[in-house]
């Protein structure tokens, strides 16, 4: 992920529903999409019981450009008819960041 600050995460944490024929193919499809967007920096998921999926942008613009693409629309639509029972999205600025790594 570059690491021009400030930017923003879209914290998206999610419970499935039952129903999760076609989810993971679609998941994919729009991580593929979202990396081709401009202003897309990168992106962290992890599922167990709760889903959680952080994106990273440029700025709100690259972020409502992202919510209002056309095939990102419509697995909004099928996520909330079939795959989800709940969900909630966060959008942060994030101002600071550090990290580490372990030397083998």
């Amino acid at each position: 992920m570059k690491n021009t600050k400030p930017y923003y995460a879209v914290i998206f944490t999610s419970l499935q529903s039952e129903n999760i024929e076609g989810y993971s193919e679609m998941a994919n499809q729009m991580e593929v999409s979202a990396k081709q967007q401009e202003g897309f920096l990168g992106i962290e998921s992890a599922r167990s019981d709760l889903g959680i999926t952080v994106s990273y942008w440029e700025s709100l613009d690259a972020i409502k450009n992202w919510k209002q693409h056309s095939d990102h629309l419509i697995a909004q639509q099928k996520g909330r008819k079939d795959w989800y029972n709940y969900y909630k999205v966060r959008i942060c600025k994030v101002e600071r960041e550090y990290e580490f790594t372990k030397d083998n």
